[in-house]
């Protein structure tokens, strides 16, 4: 089977080296072609995935077209930000029946669509899937267990994914909340940055535990009146992903998040972190959907308020702790309680 892999990122060079593994010819897609003759020299992405050598059965190509010909699945490993142009261009080189699985996590700012619309509005009639869970490329690269979950509002396409990723240590699971799996790997990144801040301003383990249980809460509120289920944000592409994104030190969104805490502006953080951080965006757009959605997420919208509004980090905390007095209760997901 050919498998063509859009986004040759750290994510997409680990995704390509796990198929390969597999003994699938993976064409790998970098957009430009000064990077994909590197790869195609050196066999190792040193920019974004060192240590992790590309298998002989990678091509590494410039060439959209030439990848994606003849391909039964197509990956999309590009940043969330790119999603959107990179689906126009493939929809000119897509056949009838090919299977298009986004693996990025994000939202777009400007619309607040799922990544899964912004590709439906570029490619019309696609076969599609996502997945998600906590996977950093790092790992996946080196072949530490990982588990996955892998979703369609086609019943066919992700039973074919699962066999097509399944192997010693890279695990998938299925589920048909398209809807659940792409917010809960989208805003957790969210959660992630207001972590990350706690730690920059000195924050301890109990701060950090804090904002994951109530951050999961208030994604998954934010989920449950869109229509997503809410036990899919108990599981990998929600309280698993929101873990892991936390608290790993491979972590973009809490690495930022540090540096903000520490003083930075945005704009230095997230050009010391030097690859995307997807959190920025997706606090954008969660921020609007829960205005849109009438949802309180006090997480979320003090981490906008950081970011884009100049609150002072220290005050955000004190803002949070601040608030009114209330029961903890399971329904609070889904009563839109605080």
């Amino acid at each position: 089977m050919k498998i063509a892999v859009i986004g040759s990122g750290s994510w997409g060079t680990a995704v390509s080296s796990l198929l390969a593994a597999k003994g699938f010819d993976v064409w790998l897609w970098s957009w430009r072609k000064e990077e994909s003759d590197t790869l195609a020299r050196e066999r190792e992405n040193k920019a974004y995935l060192p240590g992790v050598m590309l298998q002989d059965n990678i091509v590494c190509s410039g060439d959209m077209g030439a990848c994606v010909q003849g391909a039964e699945l197509i990956v999309l490993a590009t940043p969330s930000h790119a999603v959107r142009s990179i689906a126009n261009t493939l929809a000119q080189h897509i056949r009838r029946g090919q299977v298009v699985l986004n693996i990025a996590k994000g939202l777009e700012p400007d619309t607040q669509k799922r990544l899964s619309e912004v590709i439906r509005d570029e490619i019309p009639g696609v076969r599609l899937a996502v997945m998600s869970g906590p996977s950093h490329a790092e790992e996946v690269g080196r072949g530490m267990a990982t588990a996955n979950v892998v979703a369609s509002e086609d019943g066919e396409i992700p039973l074919f994914i699962q066999d097509v990723f399944m192997c010693p240590f890279f695990r998938v699971y299925t589920s048909d909340d398209l809807l659940g799996v792409e917010l809960g790997g989208a805003i957790k990144n969210v959660i992630a940055l207001a972590a990350g801040v706690a730690v920059g301003l000195g924050c301890g383990d109990n701060t950090s535990a804090a904002l994951m249980t109530r951050g999961i809460a208030e994604i998954a509120r934010l989920g449950v009146a869109m229509g997503a289920q809410a036990e899919t944000f108990a599981g990998l592409t929600g309280i698993g992903d929101l873990i892991v994104t936390c608290m790993s030190r491979h972590s973009r969104n809490r690495r930022a998040g540090i540096l903000i805490g520490q003083g930075k502006t945005l704009k230095e953080a997230t050009k010391e972190v030097h690859m995307v951080v997807e959190g920025v965006n997706a606090c954008a757009a969660a921020y609007k959907l829960a205005k849109k959605y009438n949802v309180t997420m006090p997480i979320t919208a003090c981490t906008h308020r950081v970011l884009f509004e100049g609150l002072p980090a220290k005050d955000a905390i004190g803002e949070l702790m601040g608030r009114a007095k209330r029961a903890e209760r399971e329904r609070d997901v889904l009563d839109g309680a605080v």
